[in-house]
């Protein structure tokens, strides 16, 4: 699925993939993890920087695709193959990337030892979600270098973390990168990500027990509000994001408009987009959906069962989502 952590990704996509120009063993669990039947894994981080170094002291092309592809892609985890696979991430492109940005990545090489801190963070931020919800089924976080195209992602009930970006803050060195890639990454990292991240560890983790939907804009809206809720529930916080502090300033205008497209499959003025969008502000619709899971979950008496119910909605069912939002009361309010 895509996910809200970086905003350009297809943008990014689009300019990683470029073939010239922009020339990407678990460890031991702790007993806490064990107990909540699931892996936390950031083994994949350590085979990478040591591709990195192999393919920085060779100038031969052929020798640098199979140190990337012997040392980090060949014998990488199930979740680094299957963040490849998500965002279609080559050998090449990791090859291509490490030539051409050198000076990134020596900035973000020691930011990615702050996984081991994650990893301990999203342990007892599981064992709170459990206790939130105790249905709540296994899956695995991988922590793996991409290049640039999502900071946090799932598939099925595997949660797939970009150390490159999730991990990131204000000193890493965009200066290499093509524009206007380095534009919309200066002003990434300037939001210091990294403390943003055990939020969207969550948000993801939540994504692994919801139904998939590729439906309307108001099901996918809302199955993102309740991942945020969730998450917010479960670390205090709310990311700092700009759409947080937009949406209450802007809330009739957002709910007049998202009326109005909300039975539509065009999301583009709402979620996984940039800042040129009607707002100026970027994924409004997490905003839309965070408030519709608020306003339900806060009128509940019974909040343990409203979060099964959240997080157990139809969300491929348009009726049910309708029938949701309609409960809430969020949309009645204007």
């Amino acid at each position: 699925m895509k996910n809200r952590f970086f905003v350009t990704a297809g943008l990014i996509a689009a300019n990683v993939a470029a073939p010239s120009n922009i020339v990407a063993a678990r460890p031991p669990v702790p007993a806490r993890v064990a107990a909540a039947s699931q892996t936390v894994s950031d083994k994949d981080i350590v085979r990478f920087w040591q591709a990195f170094d192999a393919i920085t002291n060779t100038t031969d092309p052929a020798e640098r695709l199979r140190l990337i592809q012997t040392i980090y892609i060949d014998p990488g985890t199930q979740g680094l193959h299957a963040l490849m696979a998500a965002r279609r991430y080559t050998a090449q492109q990791y090859v291509d990337a490490i030539v051409n940005w050198p000076h990134f990545w020596r900035s973000v090489r020691p930011l990615t030892a702050r996984s081991q801190q994650a990893v301990v963070s999203l342990n007892d931020d599981v064992a709170r979600f459990r206790r939130l919800y105790p249905e709540l089924r296994p899956a695995s976080i991988t922590y793996a270098i991409g290049v640039l195209r999502t900071g946090g992602t799932t598939t099925g009930d595997m949660v797939l973390i970009g150390a490159e970006l999730a991990l990131g803050d204000e000193t890493v060195d965009v200066s290499e990168l093509p524009e206007p890639l380095r534009a919309r990454l200066g002003v990434f990292f300037a939001s210091r990500p990294f403390a943003n991240n055990a939020q969207n560890n969550i948000h993801e983790y939540v994504h692994t027990q919801q139904q998939e939907t590729q439906g309307s804009l108001a099901q996918q809206v809302v199955r993102e509000g309740v991942a945020e809720l969730v998450a917010e529930l479960i670390t205090n916080r709310k990311p700092a994001l700009p759409v947080y502090t937009y949406g209450p300033i802007h809330d009739a205008a957002i709910q007049q408009r998202f009326v109005a497209e909300m039975r539509g499959e065009n999301y583009e003025n709402w979620l996984w987009n940039s800042a040129r969008n009607p707002f100026g502000v970027s994924d409004v619709g997490y905003y839309v959906g965070y408030r519709i899971a608020r306003r339900y979950y806060d009128a509940a008496r019974d909040k343990r069962r409203a979060i099964k119910e959240l997080i157990e909605l139809r969300y491929d069912d348009p009726a049910s989502v309708q029938a949701l939002i309609d409960r809430s009361g969020y949309l009645t309010s204007r």
